[in-house]
């Protein structure tokens, strides 16, 4: 299975012009570098996946944690086997090149459902905390909001229905995240609920409300009237 996410890496164009534009001594990361990385720490830093945090094994490993998941992904063993970086089964036959981009296809999808359940955990939740704290979700675009710091949020809970976008606590209205990258993710990896229960686990992030102050379209001074 090491193997597959060798070659999930060359065909990862983006990542490569990612890590070409960065040509500083310390930041660059070596082949041999990327081999080593669990698959988990690789898929979390490809860019366009800022926003996923990374699942523990030990939640993976609970089949609980899991239920349900094994008739929306094909491919679910060999998928689970590639985020665990298990190459100790071959599921008794071999492998071809196209079934291989359909196991990395649907490992992508499998660690994106898990992780939606796990940022519902107290340790998936700390783990989130962090990058709100930092600002990685955005900040929100509205001017009178200043600034604030924005959570991920799904329009649908189903797979490939829509894409990721980002929940302003203030004035608790959605937008799209500021990069394109991010926003080719899938919503369902972190679902509709996730901002919400966020908040209400975190108190003490949630903004005041904004005040009633929007926006007023003037003409030297005054206002317009409403055709």
């Amino acid at each position: 299975m090491r193997d597959s996410r060798s070659a999930a890496l060359s065909r990862n164009d983006i990542f490569q012009d990612f890590l070409a534009v960065d040509t500083s001594e310390g930041s660059e990361v070596s082949g041999s570098d990327e081999e080593d990385l669990a698959w988990t720490t690789w898929f979390c830093k490809l860019p366009g996946n800022e926003f996923l945090c990374e699942v523990d094994d030990y939640f993976i490993l609970d089949d609980f944690n899991l239920c349900g998941l094994r008739h929306q992904v094909p491919y679910y063993d060999h998928a689970l086997d590639l985020i665990l970086d298990d190459d100790s089964s071959s599921h008794g036959k071999m492998i071809t090149d196209e079934q291989n981009e359909l196991i990395e296809s649907s490992a992508e999808i499998l660690y994106g459902l898990i992780h939606a359940r796990y940022i519902l955990t107290s340790k998936g939740l700390l783990s989130m905390v962090n990058k709100y704290d930092k600002h990685e979700f955005g900040r929100c675009p509205r001017v009178y909001c200043s600034g604030q710091s924005c959570l991920p949020v799904a329009l649908s809970d189903v797979p490939g229905a829509s894409t990721v976008k980002i929940y302003c606590p203030k004035c608790e209205d959605i937008y799209h995240p500021p990069s394109n990258y991010q926003g080719n993710i899938d919503g369902a990896y972190f679902g509709t609920a996730f901002p919400h229960l966020f908040l209400m686990y975190y108190p003490s992030r949630r903004p005041k409300k904004v005040s009633s102050q929007s926006y007023v379209p003037r003409v030297f001074g005054f206002k317009l009237h409403k055709p």
